[in-house]
C-alpha cells in the first residue's frame, strides 16, 4: 500500500469550521455541531425526494415511456407532492398492536441511515467523523435497520406482516454476512478500517481504486458487493420480502401516513449509502478519476472532491435501479441458496486469494 499523503495535501479542516472556530472560540465546538447536524438533516430530507423522482424516470425510460411530466418541469416536484400527501394522510393503527414498538420500528432505519452518513467522507474536509473502526462502525449501525423491520412485523399484530418481516429479517442479516467480508478483503489489502483512509489508499491514477488495483479480484469482490448490497437493500430482484401477491405489502402493511413515509424515504436514504460506501472503497470516493495525463488531470483536480464522490455514487444508484427494471424477482429458496451455497463461500475464496496477494506482493 503507498503512504498515506501529507496533512497539508488533504486538510480535515475546511473554510466554514475554521470561520467558525474564530468568530465563536470558546463555543465553536457546540456551533460546528448544529452546522453539521442540520446539513445531513436537510440531505437526508432532499435525497428521499430526488431518488424516488429518478427512480421513477429511470423506470419509465426502461419501459419506453416518459414517467412523471405534470408536477413541476419534467415531474421534479412529484415527490414532493406525493411526500405531503403522506404527511398529512391519517396514522393508523391495528387493533392489539404494540403501540410503543409499532411506532418505534419506523424510526430505527431511518436513524441507522443518519448514523452512517456522519462517517461517510463526502471529501478530505467533508466527514463528520473518522473513527478508526469506521467499517466495524457501519456493520453495528445497520443492524438496526433490520431491527426495525423485525419490530415493524412483530408489532402489527397481523401474520402478513410478521412473515414479511420474518423473511426480510433472514434475508439481511444473511447478506450482510457477505457484505462485511467484502469490506473485510478491502480492510485487509489497505490496512485500515478508517473509510477516509481507505479513500486516501487509492490516490494515484483510476488504476489505482481497488477495483482495478486488486487484479480480477477488485471486479469480483464488486460485483459481488453490488449483488449483496441489493439484497440487503430488499430491492428487486431481491424483494422477496415485499411481495404484494404473496404477503400484501411484507412489513409494511399496517403502516401509512407519516409511519409509511419513514420506511420507504429510509430504503432510498439506504440506497445512497450503500452506493457512497461502494464509491469509497472501490472507486476512490472524493478523488479525481486522473488518467496520467498531466494537463487533463489538473483540469479534473480542479473539480472539488464532494463533486466526484456524488458522480459516482449517483453512478452506482443507477445501477441498482438498472438491476431492479431488467432482471426478475427470484424465490424466497432461490435467494437465500444464492447467499448460502455461492455468495458465502465465493466471499471466503475471495478472503483467501486476497491473502495470496498480498504475500505474493500481486497487487498493483
Amino acid at each position: 500500500m503507498k503512504p498515506l499523503p501529507p496533512e497539508t495535501l488533504f486538510p480535515v479542516h475546511n473554510g466554514i469550521g475554521d470561520l467558525v472556530r474564530y468568530l465563536f472560540p470558546t463555543t465553536a465546538v457546540y456551533v460546528n455541531g448544529f452546522i453539521t447536524i442540520m446539513s445531513l438533516l436537510l440531505l437526508v430530507s432532499l435525497l428521499p425526494v430526488f431518488l424516488i423522482w429518478m427512480e421513477r424516470k429511470v423506470a419509465a425510460h426502461f419501459q419506453a415511456r416518459l414517467g412523471p411530466m405534470r408536477v413541476g418541469y419534467h415531474g421534479l416536484l412529484q415527490s414532493t407532492a406525493d411526500g405531503l400527501k403522506l404527511i398529512f394522510k391519517e396514522i393508523l393503527k391495528p387493533e392489539g398492536a404494540d403501540s410503543f414498538v409499532f411506532f418505534l420500528a419506523p424510526i430505527l432505519p431511518a436513524s441507522a441511515t443518519f448514523l452512517i452518513m456522519t462517517i461517510l467522507p463526502f471529501d478530505h474536509h467533508m466527514q463528520v467523523a473518522d473513527p478508526a473502526g469506521g467499517v466495524i462502525y457501519v456493520i453495528g449501525i445497520s443492524g438496526l435497520s433490520i431491527l426495525g423491520i423485525l419490530l415493524a412485523g412483530w408489532s402489527s399484530n397481523n401474520k402478513y406482516s410478521l412473515l414479511g418481516a420474518m423473511r426480510s429479517g433472514a434475508q439481511m442479516i444473511s447478506f450482510e454476512i457477505s457484505l462485511a467480508l467484502i469490506m473485510l478483503l478491502i480492510v485487509m489489502v489497505t490496512g485500515t478500517a478508517s473509510l477516509r483512509e481507505i479513500v486516501l489508499s487509492q490516490q494515484g491514477t483510476v488504476l489505482d481504486w481497488w477495483i482495478f488495483k486488486l487484479p480480477f479480484l477488485g471486479l469480483i469482490s464488486f460485483v459481488m458487493y453490488m449483488i449483496s448490497s441489493t439484497a440487503e437493500l430488499n430491492r428487486a430482484p431481491f424483494d422477496i420480502s415485499e411481495a404484494e401477491s404473496e404477503l400484501t405489502g411484507g412489513f409494511a402493511t399496517e403502516y401509512s401516513g407519516i409511519s409509511f413515509a419513514m420506511f420507504f424515504f429510509a430504503e432510498f436514504v439506504n440506497m445512497f449509502v450503500s452506493a457512497g460506501i461502494a464509491a469509497t472503497f472501490f472507486f476512490g470516493g472524493f478523488l479525481a478519476p486522473q488518467i496520467g495525463i498531466g494537463l487533463i488531470d489538473s483540469g479534473l483536480n480542479l473539480i472539488p472532491g464532494f463533486c466526484w464522490f456524488f458522480i459516482k455514487t449517483f453512478l452506482v444508484i443507477f445501477l441498482y435501479m438498472w438491476f431492479r427494471w431488467t432482471f426478475p424477482r427470484l424465490r424466497v429458496d432461490q435467494m437465500m441458496s444464492l447467499e448460502w451455497k455461492i455468495l458465502l463461500p465465493a466471499n471466503l475464496l475471495l478472503l483467501m486469494a486476497g491473502g495470496v496477494f498480498i504475500a505474493m506482493g500481486w497487487i498493483l
